[in-house]
Formats: structure tokens, sequence, C-alpha cells
């Protein structure tokens, strides 16, 4: 890929500080992926779940609904959540400091309004505790920097996971934004199946994930990070996984494996300083790949351009 830096910077990412509004906006996105979950025709992998970056960003992108088509987009340069419905006028939300439960209110409420009426399932996925939205008045920040921040990044990481999922031909998923983990990810697939997966992810159903990771893959993404690993990184693992694929060499030298998560890791921090951030991402997707093809024995010749 081209080294040509971007012309704006990758923002820094302390998790410390961007902490309190990604929790709230976990639950967010959330609330607005499990809308796209229940009305969007399924997809295998669970594909048709997921958000996008977008120009100001996330956002579902469009939603086939009872002859019409809905939209909805958060921006974090306006702060404002906006619904675009096909013969209606868009309808505004103020992105502010609100709790959740006061979020899942007025968004449905703002929906049932355009006659778009849709249930979910009223409960976090893959997170533990699970509190209910409509009871949960515990998180409820929103620091306009922080969500800006956030976005300027996973929109960074966007445009080097393209580049990278241009080089393969094989099946490979869109670049999108799983909102469970709060994860923006890639997956190549090698075209074999794959062992059946035995599930351990919190409120995730076993039959879910068993789907998800149905066909041997490697995947690749974003994470912003959690309480119990706080800071902001990019990570690569393969399903299933060979002995050896923590054995690989991979680059850059920041990079290393966690034994106790079967993954590879690279700090965000160490992307955002590095005078060739957009290179030494690359080199990470690519090393990680390659890793796992190698030591799996995917047919590469086949796969790659």
């Amino acid at each position: 890929m081209s080294t040509k830096a971007n012309a704006r910077p990758w923002p820094v990412l302390d998790f410390n500080t961007i902490q309190d509004t990604l929790e709230t906006l976990h639950q967010w996105i959330q609330i607005v992926g499990k809308i796209r979950l229940r009305t969007m025709p399924w997809q295998n992998h669970s594909w048709h779940t997921a958000l996008y970056i977008s120009p100001h960003g996330f956002s579902t992108h469009g939603i086939p609904y009872e002859g019409r088509v809905f939209q909805i987009d958060f921006d974090f340069e306006q702060h404002k959540l906006f619904i675009q419905c096909s013969g209606s006028d868009t309808v505004v939300m103020e992105l502010r400091p609100m709790t959740v439960a006061d979020f899942y209110k007025e968004l449905f409420k703002k929906l049932s309004n355009l006659g778009i009426d849709v249930t979910i399932h009223g409960s976090p996925n893959e997170m533990e505790p699970a509190i209910p939205f409509a009871k949960n008045t515990i998180n409820k920040s929103y620091a306009p920097q922080a969500a800006n921040d956030l976005w300027q990044a996973m929109m960074r990481a966007n445009d080097v996971f393209n580049q990278f999922r241009s080089e393969f031909v094989g099946k490979c998923s869109p670049v999108h934004l799983f909102w469970g983990a709060f994860d923006l990810a890639v997956t190549r697939f090698s075209g074999n199946s794959a062992p059946l997966h035995q599930g351990g992810m919190p409120n995730m159903p076993l039959e879910v994930m068993q789907e998800a990771y149905s066909q041997e893959v490697s995947s690749a993404g974003f994470w912003p990070g959690s309480k119990d690993f706080p800071f902001p990184a990019f990570y690569a693992y393969a399903y299933p996984s060979d002995q050896r694929f923590g054995e690989q060499k991979v680059e850059p030298k920041e990079a290393f494996y966690s034994p106790d998560m079967g993954e590879f890791f690279l700090k965000y921090e160490d992307v955002q300083r590095s005078e060739q951030p957009e290179k030494m991402l690359y080199d990470f997707l690519q090393t990680t790949y390659e890793a796992a093809a190698n030591t799996s024995k995917w047919d590469r010749v086949s796969l790659e351009k």
C-alpha cells in the first residue's frame, strides 16, 4: 500500500480519558445495531447486524422496511443522531450526556413517529452485567471530543483495513463495526469448514457463535479497550488456530502474542506515534494473516491477487 501520510494525524486515544464516553456509546450502538439486526434479512456470519464507518461517524446504511428505506447515523462532528426515512423528513436527536434508558426511550419514540415499529431484545450482548437498556441509568456520559477522537481513529483504521481487504480474492467480510464487542473488523476465509465453536462470550447465544465461526478464518480488527484491557489496540487471530500460529514472527517489532487470548496485538499508541502509521498497521495485518494462512496451509495461490 502507499506509505503517503494522511493529511490529518491519527488522534491520541487515552483509555482513561475516553472510558466513560466509550462505555455509554457501546450501549447506544448496541441499541441501534439491534434495530438493524431485527429489520435486515439474515446474512452469513451475522454480517447483516454490523454498522459502518461514515464520513461523520457510524451508520447503519440503508435498511429496507415495508417498501421504504430508513437509516440511522451517528454524527460525531455535529454530535447528533440522524434518522432518515424515505418519504419523511429527517429526524434528529442530540447526542449529549444522557442515560442509556433515556436514549432508548427517545430513539424508539422517534422511530414510532416515523411509522417504524421494531421490537428488539432489550439487553446488551457480549458484556456483563447485561443491564436492560430501559433500566440503565448508570452509563450516561458523552464527551464530544472523546466521541470524535474514537471515530477519527476508526476512520484511519478503516482506510487501511479496506486497502488490506482489496488484496484478497477469496471470501472476505466487509470492513464493519460489530456492536457486540465494539470492534472494527475484517475477516478473510480459507474456504474450508471449521470445527464446531464452543462459545464462551457472555450473553451471546451459542448457535450465533457457531454460525459465525462455521468457516476457517483469519480475522483482524481494532478494539478501543475495556476495564480489563485498558488500552486501544489492533488484534489478529485465526480460527481454528494451529499451535504454531503464536510462534510466528510478525511485524512490526512492537506487536506481541498473548497466549491467554490466543491473539496477536499491536497497541494503538504505537501506531499513532509512528512516522508511518498506515504502513505499520498494514504490516501487522499482512504478517499476522500470513502467520494464520501458512500454519493452517491455506491455498494462498487461489485466494490472493
